[in-house]
């Protein structure tokens, strides 16, 4: 069943989908992705594009809202840890001269004070030019209260991944089983070596505005790379909670905020949101998530050059068919 719009119910630059059941997750790729299982979605529109600098300026302007970037950080969150690094601060990719250890995330990621959604690539840097790519540098807590403010909600992980199929089932990408059919390139995803090597075949060292690439089959522009987006679902594997209902036909919703936490890492126990979609730096040698079905946990403490957020509306039980 394809998509209405313009019925009416879905608001301006919105896709309204009818819902249903699909296949969620993937058994051939990686491990978080497990089980592939069938759930079932209700009704709902969802924003055509991430939502822009442009659009999120608008909110700050109207609101005041701060960014979790640009807000000092509390000692008592994070005990024991450098004053020097308790200061309005985001993440940053900076790529290196050349092949590193890709064990190391710190290889290529910094902790940049003065990075924020205004200056996403460093203190150094501006949005001039970039008001229709997509806004980053946005924790969680601030997608939230942008989609509440415009009246919205943030999609949860099966809602996200059922739009990004747009229709389709069975391939490994949205728009088939090639990365790169006939060379088209379908989406802002790295080519090279990450994390030194970018070819920019596509056309983006960084990201690109909004639609820059072919929509899917629901009218749906850049599901897949460019940015990051979060999701509402608490992140776990869907496999390691034996006995609890989850991801099923009937709550195809994730876990609780307790069970996302990464007991393994040092420091801070940080609750962990999904996100979905892939971004700009996913490369073939290194994260092939540029697929609807993949994903991957984001502390909600955290915010990079390379996430951002789309919102949805849902119908209402009662409304019109």
């Amino acid at each position: 069943m394809s998509p209405a719009d313009g019925d009416g119910r879905a608001p301006a630059d919105m896709v309204q989908l009818p819902g249903g059941s699909f296949v969620m997750g993937s058994n051939d790729h990686y491990p978080e992705e497990r089980p592939a299982r069938k759930v079932r979605v209700g009704a709902f529109a969802i924003d055509r594009h991430a939502v822009t600098n442009r659009q999120f300026a608008r909110f700050v302007e109207a609101t005041g809202h701060l960014t979790l970037a640009e807000r000092p950080v509390d000692p008592a969150d994070y005990p024991g840890a450098d004053p020097a690094l308790l200061v309005p601060a985001s993440v940053v990719f900076v790529p290196p001269p050349g092949r590193v250890d890709l064990g190391n995330l710190h290889n290529w990621w910094q902790y940049l004070p003065g990075a924020d959604w205004r200056h996403p690539r460093g203190p150094g840097s501006s949005l001039e030019g970039l008001e229709d790519h997509p806004v980053v540098q946005v924790g969680y807590e601030d997608a939230l209260a942008y989609a509440h403010w415009a009246g919205k909600d943030l999609p949860t992980e099966a809602e996200w991944e059922y739009a990004a199929w747009g229709g389709r089932e069975g391939s490994e990408f949205a728009w088939g089983d090639e990365l790169v059919p006939d060379g088209r390139y379908m989406a802002n995803t790295w080519q090279g070596e990450f994390p030194w090597d970018n070819q920019v075949l596509d056309g983006y060292a960084w990201t690109a505005p909004v639609g820059s690439f072919p929509p899917n089959g629901y009218g749906l522009y850049d599901m897949i790379g460019n940015v990051w987006e979060w999701t509402s679902d608490w992140y776990q594997t869907h496999d390691r909670l034996p006995g609890k209902a989850c991801c099923t036909l009937e709550n195809p919703r994730g876990g609780s905020r307790e069970d996302s936490v990464d007991a393994r890492a040092a420091g801070p126990q940080i609750p962990r949101r999904v996100m979905k979609g892939g971004s700009h730096v996913c490369a073939p040698n290194y994260c092939r998530r540029y697929r609807p079905a993949a994903r991957m946990a984001q502390p909600i403490d955290t915010a990079t050059c390379h996430v951002g957020f789309r919102c949805v509306v849902r119908q209402e039980p009662g409304d019109a068919q």
